[in-house]
């Protein structure tokens, strides 16, 4: 479950402060698949690499799966980023090298995961989201967009995270692929029973969220 308190962040712009994250308070349980909308400069990438422990609050509490994330030190965010958390990007973030295959066993090596059930593992989640066997062995290069954003949906699921932050997920697939990606996200939010936060401006996936967060100038509005 992610729960967020009174979340802040400040940067210095010229004389003044910006709050680009400003007093954010909102959760979300296990098994839901929740979107958090704005436009740009709404404070939706701050937020995201907040809740992904990229970067540190000014001030609040960030709650994964009962852990406050904002007292951890590096070497604990190194493995919670590791362990407890997955990212599905715009733009796939595949390696170019990598087979399919590969690209989804690499979060377990750097978790310690001997290599056999790596592949049994990577194996079954290219299964569950839906990738034909025969393109396993294929390169990104070879993959379409949807089929190498379900390749990282796979990928962000490796380590069995209980957050999935997912940045503009469709915003580089058509609308009838998007349209899939989304419904397999949500479905993916169940039977992982893990919590899937898509950040977009896209109001079709707000749409299709159980639960839908507006962000206007760093703050949530109803």
């Amino acid at each position: 479950m992610l729960k967020v308190k009174n979340l802040t962040k400040k940067f210095p712009s010229g004389d003044n402060v910006v709050a680009a994250v400003d007093n954010i308070s909102l959760s979300v349980p296990d098994g839901v698949f929740a979107s958090i909308m704005g436009k740009s400069g709404s404070g939706k990438s701050t937020l995201l690499s907040l809740l992904g422990a990229l970067d540190k609050p000014t001030a609040g509490v960030i709650d994964v799966d009962g852990q406050d994330i904002t007292r951890l030190g590096d070497r604990q965010l190194i493995k919670y980023r590791r362990n407890k958390i997955g990212f599905v990007f715009q733009s796939y973030n595949l390696v170019p090298n990598l087979s399919a295959l590969e690209n989804v066993m690499l979060p377990m090596e750097f978790a310690g995961v001997k290599k056999q059930e790596r592949k049994r593992r990577s194996e079954e989640l290219l299964a569950e989201v839906g990738l034909s066997p025969e393109k396993y062995i294929r390169k990104p290069g070879k993959l379409s967009g949807g089929e190498q954003q379900r390749v990282a949906i796979a990928r962000s699921l490796a380590n069995n995270p209980k957050l999935i932050l997912a940045d503009e997920p469709t915003g580089n697939l058509d609308s009838a692929t998007g349209s899939i990606i989304i419904k397999l996200l949500k479905d993916l939010a169940k039977t992982e029973n893990t919590t899937i936060l898509a950040v977009t401006h896209d109001q079709g996936i707000a749409s299709q969220a159980e639960v839908t967060f507006q962000l206007k100038d760093g703050k949530l509005v109803k």
